[in-house]
């Protein structure tokens, strides 16, 4: 029977470990000449890891900072082109009313001038409310918010009222209050003591045999464009796990409840981390 016989090279494998000790350090190089980084993971060094993700953080936070900059420049821009536009108009306004001031114009000629004014002051007041930056009104009702108050927007009692949401645009600060008294032709009208306007939202309601209602598990919006109020409308829902049955919105049930919009200070330009 042979005997048992043992191979080994005592060089040829400190050869190779050699070998793999330099592939490692060459695949590390190969990694950090690739990303650009001498820390790619944490085992090449721990504590350095922990100060170049803090310097990464911040690096991108001042990268967003001047993103936000930029933009508030453009949003800015806006607002001034739309006021050198005003500006354009008040001095054309001065400019009819020294001319109608004048002996030398007649009774039919100051006519058309007034009726020029009045388009002017149309045409300001449609700047005002259409100057937007990303859907947001610029000149007016800039920075309003709704209160949340349930004693002061009485009609954001959802619970009983079916108003889930209220949505601004262009919305001056004040009370608006809702006028919705009859619950048989589905109407509804909303103002603030200056200007008030009444919509037809019967065509999304349900009818039964009390009158209009929002359907159980759907929402309706109420838009008052003229004012700059939305409305969102929920229908019935359900006790379920998320919480108890909540009434919806019935034809009616806002009358003389009032929805308050507080005048804001503006916007903020967040530049710093």
């Amino acid at each position: 029977m042979p005997g048992l016989m043992v191979n080994h090279n005592i060089m040829a494998m400190n050869t190779d470990r050699h070998l793999g000790n330099t592939s490692r350090i060459l695949a590390t190089d190969l990694e950090r000449l690739s990303s650009g980084l001498r820390i790619n993971r944490g085992a090449d060094d721990p504590s350095g890891l922990q100060v170049s993700e803090g310097f990464r953080a911040e690096i991108r936070s001042l990268v967003v900072g001047t993103c936000n900059a930029e933009q508030g420049t453009n949003m800015i821009q806006t607002a001034e082109g739309a006021l050198n536009e005003v500006s354009g108009i008040l001095i054309r306004m001065r400019e009819l009313a020294m001319q109608s001031a004048s002996s030398t114009v007649s009774d039919q000629n100051r006519e058309a001038i007034n009726a020029e004014s009045v388009q002017l002051t149309t045409e300001i007041d449609r700047i005002a409310n259409s100057t937007q930056y990303n859907q947001q009104t610029m000149l007016r009702g800039f920075g309003n918010v709704v209160s949340t108050d349930p004693t002061a927007s009485t009609a954001l009692q959802s619970t009983t009222t079916g108003v889930i949401d209220v949505k601004l645009s262009a919305a001056a600060a004040g009370t608006y209050t809702c006028i919705d008294t009859d619950p048989t032709h589905n109407q509804m009208t909303l103002g603030n003591g200056i200007a008030t306007q009444t919509i037809d939202i019967g065509p999304a309601l349900d009818n039964d045999a009390i009158g209009g209602v929002v359907a159980t598990g759907s929402s309706i919006t109420a838009n008052f464009d003229r004012l700059g109020v939305t409305l969102v409308l929920s229908g019935n829902r359900p006790p379920s796990l998320s919480g108890p049955a909540t009434d919806g919105y019935r034809d009616g049930e806002l009358d003389e409840l009032s929805i308050l919009v507080e005048g804001g200070t503006g916007g903020s330009i967040q530049v710093g981390i």
